[in-house]
């Protein structure tokens, strides 16, 4: 039976794979950080899970043995190259058939984010390793919406990009299904850059009245800084993503994110999902659980 590993597999991206995966037969080999609740519904259904670190040779060495193919995603944040490398030698040593590699649409030597042109790099090294390789080339997640789910339930819809730049929104899942189709075909994709986008192209003001429209809910669109946003979020001491939105508001500018491609569901055979069908799928996220009070 053929092994795939899937990493970050409590990811946006890997719990799905993960899912689609086991249901075609494969044997899944799920690394995580962290021996926790979700690890243990990973084993419930039926996936072999290992912990590692993606920055830990040995570690990364140990997660390959007896694996046939084997997924390579990275959170935004420092030692991408790095983890590509060690990534790339323990699958060269285990004579992997195929690696799919998580990368940027905008992926390019010269990127305004240096986290983007690392992706670039890493494209580079799969290459050069001589593992056969798919690079992924995804635009932004519709995930983005539940980053910001707890301000649109208090009717505010806030991002750190232009109003009107624009892109497709893809669906994690749809991205998980892309990949899994892949690893089923690794003969048929080897060697291949498919760019993913969603079904619908927007603004960021018209994906706000979209969700508006869904909700049924006021959202009028708020721009504020990468580091009022990361603030709002939370995290307002990484200075990475800081470094990184502030360089895709850039991108968005110059259009490297806009436009559509038909990828995704011509490898899936199956439309993709809408922004629609996401916020509905996800709509206790976006709403209070008790009635606003009236102004």
């Amino acid at each position: 039976m053929t092994t795939i590993l899937i990493t970050t597999a409590n990811g946006e991206t890997g719990r799905p794979m993960v899912d689609y995966l086991l249901t075609e037969g494969f044997h899944v080999r799920a690394m995580v950080r962290t021996d926790d609740e979700r690890a243990q519904r990973l084993r419930d259904k039926g996936a072999e899970v290992v912990f590692g670190d993606l920055l830990n040779f040995r570690d990364v060495r140990k997660a390959m043995e007896g694996v046939q193919r084997a997924y390579f995603n990275y959170p935004i944040g420092e030692g991408l190259v790095e983890a590509a490398v060690m990534f790339a030698q323990a699958a060269k040593e285990r004579d992997l058939e195929l690696i799919v590699n998580m990368s940027h649409y905008q992926s390019r030597p010269h990127a305004h984010s240096k986290t983007t042109q690392n992706h670039w790099l890493s494209e580079q090294i799969f290459d050069w390793s001589g593992v056969p390789t798919t690079h992924l080339r995804v635009t932004f997640f519709m995930q983005w919406l539940l980053y910001i789910s707890g301000l649109i339930r208090y009717g505010r819809y806030v991002m750190p990009f232009d109003k009107e730049s624009r892109f497709a929104p893809i669906a994690g899942r749809d991205i998980a299904l892309t990949a899994a189709n892949v690893f089923a075909s690794p003969a048929e994709h080897g060697g291949q850059i498919y760019a993913l986008t969603g079904p619908v192209e927007y603004s960021h003001e018209e994906l706000a009245a979209e969700v508006s429209r869904v909700l049924d809910k006021s959202l009028p669109f708020e721009q504020v800084t990468a580091v009022t946003f990361l603030e709002m979020l939370g995290i307002g001491d990484d200075i990475t993503k800081l470094k990184h939105f502030e360089a895709v508001t850039l991108d968005q500018r110059e259009g490297r994110l806009a436009g559509i491609t038909d990828t995704a569901p011509r490898i899936n055979g199956q439309p993709l999902t809408t922004v629609e069908e996401f916020i509905t799928e996800h709509r206790s996220a976006f709403e209070l659980d008790y009635p606003e009070p009236n102004a």
